[in-house]
């Protein structure tokens, strides 16, 4: 390979990473890598269509390099109407869009098929380098047959927190040490964050500061902590002067919401709303508690006061570790008691 860290080299770079929101979050912090050592690169993204306002704030503007080019992907879509003309026409778009640069490094960092499949559907460079996962990390997904799409298969330990992983992937790709935690993770620019925390639009009139997020909803039963500890984590921040807020993404999740709020005075549960809003509802929370779920991570990568709940994951894989403002407390089949979130929730408000 040539020497890609010479200043005229404009190297080619682009990253797959599909999904999920948690996910995702997790593989920014190689965008920081990438242009840290590679300034002049082009670097684009593919990533699921709902996930597309994850990386806009990355996008490269006057003053910032981050991500080049956003490629929303709509296979989730795309799957539910197969037989319709209109998929197809935005498949090819899709096609048509990714194949507009040849790229030297592609880095897939999920180990699927779907993903692997993107990277067989970019346009490369003679040598290009298509590096991704050679083996599944514990309770994570993974698909073998996504090694036959790789030019490197890229071993990482069994046991890899999310943001390391992608770490290793990229290192191996570019012919890099591997970068240890001492090399804290960057997810968002500075400026973007503190353009959160002024006044704007909120979701609803009732959303009064200072109120404390309680994300208790999570994809996995087994990952939710009882109603029960809620409403006496509730109860107790109530009383020392928080609104308690208890959003939801589903009717289901939005009657759990209700039940849990019944018990607690002056709780709220919020209309509904979007990852783009998301990320101001969590900046002007005094706090965020959450299980181990994807708002809940967003809240720890904004460097915001977040207590991050583990119930039947480990900590390891997720856990926030760059930053004072994060407690992390339970881990795999050990949920935290009340007395233990409570200890940590206090830690950061005072």
């Amino acid at each position: 390979m040539s020497d890609l860290s010479t200043p005229s080299q404009q190297t080619k770079i682009l990253l797959v990473k599909l999904s999920s929101l948690g996910d995702v979050l997790h593989n920014l912090p190689i965008v920081w890598d990438l242009r840290a050592r590679l300034p002049n690169a082009q670097i684009d993204w593919v990533v699921e269509e709902g996930y597309v306002h994850l990386l806009t704030p990355l996008l490269s503007k006057d003053g910032f390099q981050g991500i080049d080019r956003i490629i929303p992907f709509g296979l989730r879509r795309w799957k539910k109407n197969l037989l319709k003309l209109s998929t197809w026409k935005e498949f090819f778009a899709f096609k048509k869009t990714l194949q507009e640069i040849s790229y030297d490094i592609i880095i897939e960092t999920q180990g699927l098929l779907k993903s692997a499949i993107v990277c067989a559907l970019a346009k490369k460079t003679p040598n290009a380098v298509i590096a991704g996962l050679a083996n599944a990390t514990e309770f994570s997904g993974y698909e073998p047959i996504a090694r036959s799409f790789y030019s490197q298969s890229v071993q990482v330990p069994i046991q890899c927190h999310a943001v390391d992983r992608s770490r290793w992937v990229m290192c191996s790709a570019l012919d890099w040490p591997l970068l240890e935690r001492t090399s804290a993770p960057q997810f968002y620019p500075d400026q973007y964050i503190q353009s959160l925390q002024l006044p704007g639009k909120p979701i609803t009139q009732e959303l009064v500061a200072p109120y404390v997020l309680c994300f208790h909803s999570t994809a996995r039963e087994a990952k939710r902590w009882p109603n029960s500890h809620w409403v006496a984590l509730g109860k107790t921040l109530a009383a020392q002067g928080y609104q308690v807020v208890l959003p939801w993404g589903n009717l289901a999740e939005q009657a759990v919401s209700k039940e849990i709020a019944a018990q607690i005075p002056n709780a709220l549960v919020p209309p509904a709303f979007s990852i783009e809003d998301a990320f101001a509802v969590i900046a002007g929370a005094a706090l965020t508690v959450g299980v181990d779920t994807g708002l809940t991570h967003l809240a720890a990568v904004l460097n915001k006061p977040t207590v991050e709940i583990y119930c039947d994951s480990p900590l390891w894989k997720t856990e926030g570790y760059w930053s004072s403002n994060i407690r992390n407390v339970g881990d795999i089949q050990k949920p935290p008691s009340v007395e233990q979130v409570l200890q940590a929730a206090t830690e950061l408000l005072s």
